[in-house]
């Protein structure tokens, strides 16, 4: 393990593009552009929301989950604008995202008040186009979380974090979801979290709850593991190395309050493949 930045309240949503990772350090309202050799900075900081999910438009404009106003932002380098307001069909704060390859986010919401002891309820997936047009796709999944797409764009798989699977779908010519399946289960007491997607087929798999990165194939075979000293919540591969998102709790009062997130990483025994894309 190498820890490439500390002092983060609460990493979430990492990207790989330009040779950069970016991520949102959740709790403290800010996206970081952070280079390999250690250097950040911060992209977008929001007044008053918390930012998860990222990815780019097709024309270079970067798209923000505003967390607690159930919005996607749009930032085109200068101006901050709504693309998308899904408050009327996300029943809670919405989280990660996956966009595609024609520009398709697919977002997910925890689905009731995780961090205040509500009765867990399931989360819907929506799909925003291009245009900024919503549509349902799912409504009953388990608190619906990271998310990838194969490189041909024919399957989206996303993370049921509190039913301990990886779900997969088909994707439609229109974006449409059909034949929903388990793509795997997780080993042992394992909950995805942030996941990512390789050349070889493979799932890394942040999970939280057993402070591990796991590398599962179709079908559930675990192929590798790292073990963290904290919870890993997210993954993503940037040329030949994993980079994960720890932390020791995602309490954000608890996260501002000790600020024990870091950006850790690996060696990856394959490079990145699919969405969300890692250019």
């Amino acid at each position: 393990m190498t820890v490439l930045m500390k002092n983060i309240a609460f990493g979430e949503g990492p990207r790989w593009k330009n040779g950069h990772l970016w991520f949102s350090d959740m709790h403290s309202k800010q996206v970081i552009k952070l280079a390999p050799t250690g250097s950040w900075e911060i992209v977008v900081a929001l007044q008053d929301d918390q930012p998860s999910g990222l990815g780019w438009l097709p024309d270079g404009d970067l798209l923000i989950v505003s967390m607690q106003k159930r919005q996607i932002l749009r930032f085109n380098g200068k101006d901050l604008l709504v693309h998308a307001d899904l408050s009327e069909m996300a029943s809670y704060h919405c989280n990660d995202m996956v966009i595609g390859p024609y520009g398709r986010c697919y977002v997910g919401n925890f689905g009731f008040d995780l961090h205040n002891g509500a009765e867990p309820k399931p989360g819907e997936l929506i799909r925003v186009d291009v245009d900024g047009s919503m549509h349902l796709m799912e409504g009953d999944l388990n608190f619906p979380n990271g998310a990838v797409i194969t490189a041909d764009g024919q399957t989206l798989v996303v993370a049921e974090t509190f039913a301990g699977v990886l779900t997969a779908f088909d994707i439609g010519a229109n974006g449409d979801l059909h034949n929903r399946r388990e793509w795997a289960k997780l080993p042992n007491k394992a909950l995805p979290d942030g996941i990512c997607l390789d050349s070889n087929g493979g799932i890394w798999v942040a999970s939280p709850t057993t402070n591990e990165c796991v590398r599962l194939s179709e079908g559930g075979e675990m192929t590798h593991r790292i073990r963290t000293d904290r919870g890993a919540f997210a993954c993503v591969i940037g040329e030949e190395t994993l980079y994960v998102c720890t932390s020791k709790a995602s309490n954000p009062v608890i996260c501002m309050a000790e600020r024990n997130a870091r950006i850790e990483f690996y060696p990856a025994p394959y490079p990145a493949a699919g969405y969300p894309h890692s250019g």
